[in-house]
């Protein structure tokens, strides 16, 4: 006789959660179930970053040693409640039903299924073509160190204060860093695109030793290299607080400038089990960035 599944209530929802005893990090000793317990603890904070945009889903069946894929349509087994957005991409000829994840027992429902990362879309739902977040992805390459990725990350926000702009960064949750330029409504994802490249470009004249722009692989030689294409529609991010199907379970977690300036924080820092006693200590640290919508300047930074 098959064991009954526990049943969690999530708000108004009740949600059948399985394998909660399953290994997913095996070699830090962490489940399936403290993986489910860490969404329902930061939900309040996660789903206001979620709400009403698409999310491409990491999905590990079996835990982070075993096989993953990633999904972006709706799964055909999910609940009449959880929603999704109809987007038909250029490549090919069918509507994607994109999921969306709207409240806490979505979240929770997707878990269960087996996302361990969630990445999210720079638009939402009611206008996919308009992001409302301008993304600098800091990636280093395999001869950079973090400490290097914060110095940019530094370089980056004071090029943006000269330009009147405001910022916020987070961790990428493996050796990068993202930056996050809110957005009022208006902008396409092109003009955004090339903003955030034309930035990028004369980062890179002036700190040549340091900054590079995209051009192919990211994770090679020296610099820090700025992925300007993540500001592309249908591209996805790594969602504030998504775990990572990593060692050591981490976190993509928001920073302050003043702990980038310090210089001492690393990703290993943050994970499934230091992330929720840091938000009872510090709280959302990228809460302005749902808030602080932003129009983007003609010029750029050396212009």
């Amino acid at each position: 006789m098959n064991k009954a599944m526990p049943i969690w209530r999530i708000g108004r929802r009740s949600i059948s959660v399985s394998h909660t005893d399953k290994l997913f990090w095996p070699e830090d000793g962490l489940t399936k179930g403290d993986m489910l317990r860490y969404y329902e603890a930061i939900a309040p904070t996660i789903i206001p970053y979620c709400r009403g945009r698409p999310v491409t889903l990491r999905i590990f069946p079996d835990g982070i040693q075993g096989f993953s894929y990633y999904r972006r349509d709706l799964p055909q087994n999910s609940p009449p409640w959880l929603h999704s957005v109809d987007y038909r991409p250029e490549t090919v000829e069918h509507v994607v039903h994109l999921t969306l994840i709207n409240d806490a027992a979505s979240l929770l429902w997707l878990a269960n299924e087996g996302s361990i990362e969630f990445h999210l879309w720079a638009s939402r739902a009611r206008e996919l073509t308009q992001p409302d977040m301008a993304i600098f992805d800091l990636d280093p390459g395999e001869q950079a160190s973090f400490a290097d990725v914060l110095q940019a990350a530094l370089l980056l926000r004071d090029a943006l204060e000269k330009l009147g702009l405001r910022s916020y960064p987070k961790t990428s949750g493996g050796r990068g860093l993202h930056v996050y330029l809110p957005l009022a409504a208006g902008h396409g994802f092109d003009a955004v695109r090339d903003w955030v490249r034309s930035v990028a470009e004369e980062l890179a004249v002036a700190h040549s030793e340091q900054i590079a722009i995209a051009h192919g692989a990211t994770h090679v030689g020296r610099h820090v290299t700025v992925d300007h294409a993540q500001n592309s529609i249908g591209r996805n991010t790594a969602a504030p607080y998504t775990l990572r199907a990593q060692s050591g379970a981490p976190v993509s977690a928001p920073l302050s400038w003043g702990e980038v300036e310090a210089g001492r924080v690393r990703p290993s820092d943050f994970s499934l089990r230091t992330l929720p006693r840091r938000l009872e200590r510090s709280g959302d640290l990228f809460a302005a960035v749902l808030k602080d919508g932003q129009h983007l300047p003609r010029q750029t930074v050396g212009s």
